[in-house]
């Protein structure tokens, strides 16, 4: 089935969907990870985009319920050079392309893969639309540029995050559902041992499985919960999670972090430590292309070693913005030099643009939950 896309510069390919016909529209980025399509397709902070895998030939080792990073395909659409129709691999409990078509979201092959990623690189991050339904060229470029909105200034949080707080049980197939008590107070209770509050923001799995190998009991909760509930529990910890848009214009997680900023010792992941850095004063801003890949060098300024870095983000912290000066650079990238991590002593606060938990990625970088882990039991 044929299939176009269109970005919003006038640049136009061909392809053809190995889904079946639809269409979606959002922001085309590109991932330069081998492996791990599963993991990426379910993470949350892929809301709102286009995700083109510049490897060119994915869908060979199928998919399971082991590898989700959250309860469905989170991408707006998927781009790959080759689909493999048939999967080999002891673990395949299916293709690809039925698993797509069953979250409903359109999956297409045979597009010039390099070419967009140059294009996106050159130009930088673009809106675009991709579709079996609407075959006319022109009229696709108008509509991306009428139709689709830009990611500055976009809350996506909202689509990603929990209905309801929830304590995380592992369950592959099916998380614990939420628990729809209007008193935290109560759900807290229900628990011994070091807990600790994760506001969800579009949090993926792994995240909270590091967590729990910790032996800490994970209260999940939604991303607009108010600071005044969290702060009457006194947890012995706060994570700020990963998710997707603008961390700008999550403006109530920014005022809920700040409130909390003290109470505990926190740690921020990917969106969590850019609304660490705007409630600390800071400014954040848009990258050309962002980082999406799991293979991206940070130098780790505390002990000197350089972290191969799984990543997926399109805006960062800037550093010189924030006004307090205890607070301190951790890490930054190795590519563009770009913020890549901060703490503030004083406040037991730390984050990291990128993902410690991988999935998929290399796991440089684990040993950030147990410097958490050290921080929650006072260590």
């Amino acid at each position: 089935m044929r299939a176009l896309l269109a970005l919003e510069d006038g640049l136009v390919l061909r392809g053809r969907s190995f889904t079946g016909p639809g269409e979606c529209a959002g922001e085309v980025v590109f991932n330069t990870a081998m492996t791990g399509y599963q993991e990426i397709l379910t993470d949350p902070s892929y809301k709102g985009q286009i995700v083109t895998m510049t490897y060119p030939l994915m869908g060979n080792y199928g998919v399971n319920p082991e590898d989700l990073e959250s309860r469905g395909v989170q991408v707006e659409g998927f781009i790959v050079k080759e689909y493999h129709p048939y999967p080999s691999n002891w673990r395949s409990q299916g293709n690809l392309a039925d698993y797509l078509k069953a979250g409903g979201k359109l999956g297409v092959e045979g597009l010039d893969t390099r070419a967009i990623t140059k294009r996106l690189r050159e130009v930088g991050a673009m809106r675009g639309i991709v579709s079996t339904e609407d075959l006319d060229p022109e009229r696709l470029v108008r509509r991306v540029r009428d139709e689709v909105p830009v990611m500055d200034g976009q809350d996506l949080v909202p689509l990603v995050t929990c209905k309801a707080p929830y304590w995380w049980e592992e369950n592959v197939e099916q998380p614990s559902p939420a628990v729809p008590l209007g008193n935290l107070e109560v759900l807290w209770k229900q628990r011994s041992g070091k807990k600790v509050v994760l506001y969800d923001y579009g949090v993926k799995f792994n995240i909270i499985r590091s967590l729990k190998a910790r032996g800490l009991e994970v209260l999940v909760v939604p991303a607009s919960t108010p600071a005044a509930d969290i702060l009457k529990l006194n947890p012995d910890g706060i994570l700020l999670s990963n998710g997707p848009g603008d961390p700008a214009a999550v403006t109530y997680a920014i005022d809920n972090v700040r409130q909390c900023l003290g109470a505990a010792p926190m740690f921020g992941i990917c969106l969590g430590h850019q609304l660490l850095g705007l409630a600390l004063g800071g400014r954040t801003f848009k990258l050309k292309f962002g980082h999406r890949g799991a293979n991206q060098p940070v130098k780790n300024l505390l002990s000197g070693r350089v972290e191969i870095t799984s990543q997926n983000h399109g805006f960062a912290v800037d550093l010189e913005s924030i006004p307090d000066p205890a607070v301190e650079l951790t890490h930054f990238n190795l590519n563009d030099n770009t913020l890549e991590g901060l703490r503030h002593p004083k406040l037991q606060a730390f984050s990291v643009q990128y993902h410690p938990e991988a999935s998929p990625g290399p796991h440089d970088a684990d040993y950030l939950f147990d410097e958490f882990l050290q921080a929650v039991k006072g260590d």
